[in-house]
C-alpha cells in the first residue's frame, strides 16, 4: 500500500514501522505495492512512502486530525468561572464608563484590532488599541524605544482608576527573559494608577496572570503549537465575551438577517 504525502522530517513515527502518525494525505493506493521500501517521487513533488496494513485499516492520521483534536482539549479545558469573571470586570467597566484598551503584538496586535471593533460596536464598550495607530506606535519605537510604547501611549491617554486593560499574548510578559516588556510596564502603570486589567494569555500567563483581576489561560495541549492555539483561543473567548448576553446590546448582522 503506498500513501502519498508532503515531506516533513517533524511527523512522529509510530511504534517500530516507518508510517508516520500524523501525515497529510494526497493519495492512499491500496492496490499499489512498495518494492524497494525506499521512498519514490509522487506527484505535485509529493513523496510517496511505504505502510502496513492492519485488519484492512491503515493506521493514518492526518496532521489536521492531530491539530484540531489539540484544539477540542484546549477548549475542553479553558476555565469557564474564569471567563465569567471577565465578564463581570467587562459589565462593570462599562456600567461605570470606563474604556478598554486592548493590548498585544504581533498576531495578538491583528487580534486587539478585532476585537475592539466588536466591543465597540456590539458591546458598547469605548475600546482603544494602541497598535492600530501605526504613525504613534511607530514614532515612538523610534524615538523611545519598544519596551515603553504602551506605557507612553496610554499616558497620554490619561489611564484611570475607571478604565480597563485587555491583553492579548502568548506568555504575558516576562522581564527576566526580556520578552514583551512593553507589555510588563503598561502593566505596571495600569496598577499604579488603579486600572483593572484583564488578559487572554497562553503558557503561564506570565506578568499579565500575576497582576491581573482576571485572567484566562489558553492551557497548554502541544507544546509545539502554544502561539497558534494562544491566538485562535483569543478570538474564541473574546467572541464569547461579546456575545455574552450580560454584555451584547447589539445583534451581530447575519445573526439578525431573517
Amino acid at each position: 500500500m503506498l500513501i502519498t504525502r508532503m515531506p516533513s522530517p517533524h511527523f512522529p513515527v509510530r511504534g517500530g514501522t516507518d508510517l508516520p502518525a500524523f501525515v497529510n494525505v494526497d493519495a492512499i493506493d491500496p492496490t499499489a505495492s512498495c518494492e524497494s521500501g525506499v521512498p519514490q517521487p509522487g506527484a505535485n513533488g509529493f513523496i510517496t512512502e511505504c505502510g502496513e496494513s492492519h485488519g484492512g485499516q491503515m493506521e493514518v492520521g492526518t496532521f489536521a486530525e492531530k491539530y484540531l483534536e489539540e484544539t477540542a482539549a484546549v477548549i475542553a479545558q479553558l476555565d469557564r468561572n474564569m471567563i465569567e469573571k471577565v465578564v463581570g470586570v467587562l459589565a462593570e467597566t462599562r456600567a461605570a464608563g470606563g474604556r478598554m484598551f486592548i493590548l498585544g503584538v504581533g498576531g495578538s496586535a491583528a487580534n486587539a484590532s478585532h476585537a475592539v471593533n466588536d466591543f465597540r460596536k456590539i458591546v458598547g464598550i469605548e475600546a482603544y488599541a494602541p497598535t492600530d495607530n501605526v504613525a504613534e506606535l511607530t514614532a515612538r519605537t523610534n524615538d523611545e524605544g519598544w519596551a515603553g510604547v504602551f506605557d507612553a501611549w496610554l499616558r497620554t491617554s490619561h489611564l484611570n482608576t475607571r478604565d480597563l486593560i485587555l491583553v492579548f499574548s502568548i506568555g504575558g510578559g516576562n522581564l527576566e527573559k526580556n520578552v514583551s516588556p512593553n507589555l510588563v510596564a503598561a502593566l505596571q502603570l495600569a496598577k499604579s494608577v488603579g486600572c483593572r486589567i484583564i488578559g487572554v494569555v497562553g503558557r503561564d500567563g506570565g506578568y499579565t496572570a500575576r497582576v491581573a483581576d482576571a485572567c484566562v489561560i489558553v492551557p497548554t495541549v502541544n507544546p509545539e503549537h502554544v502561539t497558534p492555539h494562544s491566538e485562535a483561543l483569543q478570538a474564541v473567548v473574546w467572541h464569547l465575551l461579546v456575545s455574552h448576553p450580560a454584555l451584547k446590546q447589539c445583534e451581530t448582522k447575519w445573526e439578525s438577517v431573517k
